[in-house]
């Protein structure tokens, strides 16, 4: 896939925006880690960037940016492959939406983390895909759990946990990474963290070195910071609500 290249003055512009932008996250981080006696170094920036040209993403690396995420497999699949392309910079993938068993070959060839795990039967898709891989290699998975049990958002109910923590430590390819949370609809960010920590515990029971807690976005990373998230998913703050072609 060819890369589209930046108009000059408008590439420009917008390599600046992002510049200010993600200046601006890493201070909100910053003082966030600092309200809440962490290290900035706990924090990951994972910059989502699902609807934005393949060329934020590049934006993004020149500026420092390593970690991206995606929710739509046909997307992420297409611009994960015209970055590679286009840089030599070695850039993890994560896949951050709710993903069809018949997506995980497909998601297994340029993903590194899927955050979405939230059931065995796709636990074993991904599995075997990692297994069938032309380059086998171990994915990290992360147990998607429900902060309100509302099915139609996705996530495992909290009593579930270990059952999918299980499938996937128990299965060849992949490696438990930890958890993802989202703060459900109309309640408060802090309130909706605070198990985070919890719930951590909870998957460190099945591997004590799954101590990824991928929670908080835009709105609310604060909320998540001080309450022990160590990947952070941001997306409009960083690139803003543009309307821009796909790649």
């Amino acid at each position: 896939m060819t890369l589209p290249a930046a108009p000059g003055a408008e590439g420009v512009a917008r390599r600046g925006e992002l510049a200010r932008n993600l200046a601006a996250i890493r201070v909100r981080v910053a003082a966030a880690c600092q309200a809440a006696g962490r290290e900035v170094g706990e924090i990951t920036l994972v910059a989502v960037t699902k609807t934005r040209p393949a060329v934020d993403a590049l934006a993004l690396i020149g500026l420092g940016l390593t970690d991206f995420g995606e929710n739509r497999d046909q997307e992420a699949a297409a611009k994960a492959a015209a970055v590679a392309e286009t840089t030599p910079a070695a850039v993890s993938w994560h896949f951050i939406g709710q993903l069809q068993t018949n997506k995980a070959h497909s998601v297994v060839r340029y993903a590194s983390v899927v955050h979405s795990v939230d059931r065995v039967r796709l636990v074993r898709a991904l599995g075997a895909a990692a297994r069938a891989a032309a380059a086998p290699r171990e994915l990290s998975c992360l147990v998607q759990v429900s902060l309100d049990s509302d099915p139609s958002r996705g996530g495992v109910p909290v009593g579930e946990i270990p059952q999918v923590a299980t499938a996937i430590e128990a299965e060849h390819g992949l490696t438990l990474g930890g958890m993802m949370a989202v703060a459900p609809l109309g309640v408060p960010p802090e309130t909706a963290f605070a198990s985070l920590r919890a719930i951590s515990a909870t998957v460190r029971e099945i591997n004590p070195a799954a101590a990824i807690i991928s929670a908080g976005m835009s709105g609310d990373l604060e909320a998540a910071v001080r309450n022990g998230a160590t990947h952070l998913r941001i997306g409009t703050a960083l690139l803003g609500n543009r309307s821009l072609p796909v790649l």
